[in-house]
């Protein structure tokens, strides 16, 4: 079983920055304040610290910059917020003139670079109140320990959208997206060699360029910083359309299969135990869920029953003869024993509630899915009829339109797309000509659906040694990725560099496997190094797991996998329909 990640990995990474660049640049003793946040960074301090963290960093509450607020004109303010006019807005109206300010004073930390335009505003209308006003450079959320989003799901659709009219709307993405991800960097101590996935769009290619081109502008400006030249990582940027299949099919690890099936928002589970409505937040501080997220369903339905054992039993040897002591020692760990088994009884009602959908539909479904996904059967024999194995879920009666899309799309990418003709006839069988675009609009990634693409599939890793259960074969492509950058074979003609690499990474596998590297060289390259991921348009529970899965077998180098914003099927689907549609209001582009 892997291990939990030491230190919360990203987000105690994230957490130390912000206690460094924030908290101790304002803290004295015996002074409490209050704090100000944005929608963003009400995330970003949900996603890596306490209330308790803050409280011992003399804050004593935390308000909704954008909410009506009663003056506190006794106490400072320590402002941690976006760069954006709206947060700008909010704080200068705080402080209206010397005698109307809301608090004693202002604190301003911004996450990422502020705008002359807005600096100059606040320079000219409150400069009296501010104590300090600076940028810390942390623009993004650390979701996980090895995974991050920008938290921009409206990427998408400027990123993919055939719209002709959006192309300011997209520059203005693929800027604001380049800033982040070098904040992202900038927080691991990193200056990454760039390389991009080169075809079919050029999406990727563009934010490397434009990532590049900031990463080189941000570590000559930034003054505190010992990193001049490339450090020993690689930050790899690819486009949604480079694995369409694990986007859609079922997966049946724990994470991946609960948030999949079950209405789980936020993070958050609600379940009924002795007939009351519960919730539950799935987040790392569960070691449980840590030790289990990864696990096939299987696994987990035969492991938490175990745990639950091993408590009691534990729990049992606490008692014995009654003495006082004896008792003393049962009520300080009465709370643990609690706490633990509340944690169990969460995971198993998650569990239950995935099986309960598997059984009724899912479990047939999922054999067609890895036999279109794969091209083979569960004995390795080639699929030569693809409709054929098809048909049967196209025709079940309990498959919803969703379902029957997700195969109706497997089908197609394992054939590299289909006829119009085809298409029409399964479309009008299924009777989903509302939902067609679900289908359709795939093109616009650059996945082929109609007509069949001559071009033939990337090959893949040949994993039929693994041991996998016979619903579970298939393996996302982003694990062939990882495991083939760590090892020096992604081909520098698919995956080129944006600028001259790093001098550990250089070049392809062919190229190095010529000149036989020395055996030293390779430690210096794989030693400490980081491997940074970044997809353009989503990434799924499945692909989030490959990156633990590959830091843990290839130790000396970690992987962060990080995203516009995580998937999950349905989400994906919904949003692919919405891209040949005209989109009137934004939420993601900065400073309107």
């Amino acid at each position: 079983m892997a291990p939990p990640e030491p230190e919360r990995g990203l987000k105690s990474v994230v957490w130390q920055k912000i206690k460094a660049t924030v908290f101790d640049d304002c803290k004295k003793e015996d002074e409490w304040k209050i704090m100000l946040l944005d929608e963003f960074t009400t995330k970003l301090l949900a996603s890596c610290c306490k209330m308790t963290d803050l409280l011992a960093e003399g804050i004593t509450v935390v308000e909704n910059i954008y909410k009506t607020r009663e003056p506190v004109r006794q106490m400072k303010a320590l402002y941690f917020i976006s760069p954006t006019s709206k947060s700008v807005d909010c704080l200068l109206r705080d402080f209206p003139s010397k005698s109307e300010s809301k608090y004693k004073a202002a604190y301003i930390y911004f996450t990422d670079f502020c705008p002359d335009s807005l600096f100059n505003k606040i320079k000219s209308s409150c400069s009296k109140s501010i104590r300090r006003c600076k940028e810390i450079n942390i623009s993004f959320i650390p979701h996980e320990s090895r995974v991050y989003t920008l938290d921009v799901p409206d990427a998408f659709y400027y990123c993919y959208s055939p719209d002709p009219s959006n192309a300011n709307g997209k520059d203005a993405v693929m800027e604001a997206m380049a800033e982040q991800i070098v904040t992202v960097c900038a927080s691991l101590d990193e200056n990454p060699g760039v390389r991009y996935k080169s075809k079919p769009l050029d999406n990727a290619s563009k934010l490397a360029q434009l990532v590049e081109k900031k990463l080189e502008n941000y570590y000559k400006t930034d003054e505190k910083s010992l990193i001049k030249g490339k450090t020993h990582s690689q930050l790899i940027i690819i486009d949604r359309g480079f694995d369409p299949v694990s986007t859609v099919l079922h997966e049946l690890t724990f994470q991946a299969m609960a948030y999949d099936l079950l209405p789980i928002e936020n993070d958050t589970y609600k379940y009924k135990t002795d007939g009351k409505e519960k919730e539950a937040i799935l987040e790392e501080d569960d070691d449980l869920w840590v030790r289990i997220r990864h696990r096939h369903i299987a696994v987990v339905l035969e492991e938490i029953p175990k745990l639950m054992k091993e408590i009691s039993s534990t729990k049992k040897a606490t008692e014995g003869k009654p003495s006082l002591s004896a008792l003393a020692q049962l009520m300080k760990k009465m709370p643990h024993f609690r706490k633990q088994i509340t944690k169990q009884v969460v995971h198993l009602n998650i569990a239950e509630d995935c099986m309960n959908k598997f059984k009724s539909n899912i479990e047939k479904l999922c054999k067609t899915e890895q036999d279109l996904a794969l091209g083979t059967d569960a004995e390795g024999q080639k699929v030569k009829d693809s409709m054929r194995v098809l048909l049967p879920v196209l025709l079940g009666k309990n498959h919803d339109n969703y379902d029957k899309i997700r195969a109706i799309l497997l089908y197609i990418f394992s054939n590299n797309g289909t006829t119009e003709e085809n298409l029409d006839r399964l479309i009008q069988n299924v009777k989903i000509e509302d939902e067609s675009d679900m289908i359709r609009n795939w093109s616009y990634l650059g996945v082929p659906i109609v007509p069949p693409s001559p071009q033939g599939k990337p090959s893949r890793k040949d994993r039929s040694a693994e041991e996998t259960f016979q619903l579970s074969r298939w393996t996302p492509y982003i694990k062939d990725i990882l495991e083939d950058a760590i090892d020096n074979r992604l081909d520098s003609k698919e995956w080129p560099y944006c600028s001259q690499c790093p001098a550990v990474w250089n070049g392809s596998g062919a190229i190095s496997a010529r000149q036989k590297p020395r055996t030293n060289y390779l430690e210096d390259r794989k030693n400490g190094s980081t491997l940074i991921v970044f997809v353009i348009g989503g990434i799924t529970y499945s692909e989030m797991r490959c990156a633990y899965e590959v830091s843990q077998a290839h130790k000396s180098c970690g992987v962060i996998i990080g995203s516009t914003h995580i998937l999950t099927p349905r989400k994906l689907l919904d949003d692919i329909k919405m891209l040949n549609k005209s989109k009137d209001k934004v939420s993601i582009i900065k400073d309107e």
